[in-house]
């Protein structure tokens, strides 16, 4: 902020607070001390009011309110470029005169945050750092582990996969077995770590409407093994040939995927996040989709992602895990 606009807020602050405290002061010194039956001179709907003061609570409850404001701009930022008088906000860290993120100092609501992380750091940074340092299989037998990892998870994923990890419509179930990028313990902290980024193409332009529906066809009957709905005008002979034409590059001859391009188990209609039915992929291959997972890697850090690796591993490895105990 410009020393212009810091003083233009300065001065209209304070300047509404001077002006509401001599209005409140020059009202009350002209009102009388002593009650009366006299009316203010007004009838409104035939109610008058008496000419009496105000009630003394009322006064005094004005007077702290403006005590209040001026010793909350005092401690606080309100004041232009004013930081504060209030005490430990110089360094995130006093002892060692670590500066804030942003290099300024005074109290902020980010300031605030990263004053908080700070002590949670040092409160459970060792025991983030003991179980970053094991192995993510062994993490995933330790019950604070993933109570922990659990936490993490119902914070920072389960808006996205659900309470449940289950998922929900464009969201991979992760008690499953399905997984497009892979569900070694390695991967699944790389996915999280770095996200992920899954384009599939539009293909109406390219085999026509009628080849949408036949490809649809040939994914239905053929690689999941169902039965087409009633009435539904598919060619699954054309329909594998343009699969073969088109698709096995991303999703292999037999339709299994390819993890390392994020392309999904074609066989399984669980592992279709936008839906397995024959409309519904029809609408997939005729307008292509678009998924992308956030990398936690700058907001939960590696020992806090091995954590969360380590519970959504279990998701799907619990028996595993047990049976090796």
């Amino acid at each position: 902020m410009t020393t212009f606009w810091s003083l233009y807020v300065t001065v209209l602050s304070l300047g509404t607070i001077f002006a509401l405290t001599w209005l409140l002061l020059s009202t009350r010194k002209g009102q009388r001390a002593e009650q009366t039956d006299e009316t203010v001179g007004h009838s409104f709907d035939g109610i008058e009011e008496y000419d009496n003061p105000l009630p003394k609570w009322w006064f005094m409850l004005f007077v702290g309110t403006i005590i209040f404001a001026l010793g909350y701009l005092a401690l606080y930022p309100g004041l232009g470029n004013w930081k504060g008088l209030l005490p430990g906000y110089a360094y995130l860290d006093n002892d060692k005169q670590t500066p804030f993120a942003n290099g300024q100092t005074g109290w902020t609501g980010v300031h605030e945050w990263e004053k908080e992380m700070a002590k949670s750091d040092a409160k459970f940074g060792p025991i983030f750092a003991k179980f970053a340092a094991m192995p993510i299989e062994e993490v995933a037998k330790d019950p604070q582990a993933l109570k922990m990892g659990g936490r993490l998870f119902a914070s920072n994923c389960s808006v996205c996969h659900g309470s449940d990890a289950k998922g929900a419509y464009g969201f991979p179930n992760l008690t499953d077995a399905d997984w497009r990028w892979g569900g070694e313990p390695a991967t699944i902290k790389e996915t999280i770590m770095k996200g992920r980024h899954a384009v599939m193409p539009a293909w109406a332009e390219v085999i026509g409407e009628q080849g949408v529906a036949d490809v649809a066809g040939f994914v239905v009957t053929k690689l999941d093994g169902r039965k087409l709905p009633e009435g539904a005008k598919a060619d699954v002979a054309n329909g594998e040939k343009l699969f073969a034409a088109n698709c096995v590059a991303c999703h292999g001859p037999q339709g299994k995927g390819t993890p390392a391009m994020g392309a999904p188990d074609l066989t399984h209609p669980g592992a279709f996040i936008y839906g397995s039915s024959f409309a519904q992929l029809q609408q997939t291959i005729r307008y292509g989709r678009q998924g992308q997972m956030p990398a936690q890697e700058q907001l939960q850090g590696n020992d806090k992602v091995h954590l969360l690796a380590a519970y959504v591993y279990s998701l799907s490895h619990g028996d595993k895990a047990a049976d090796a105990e």
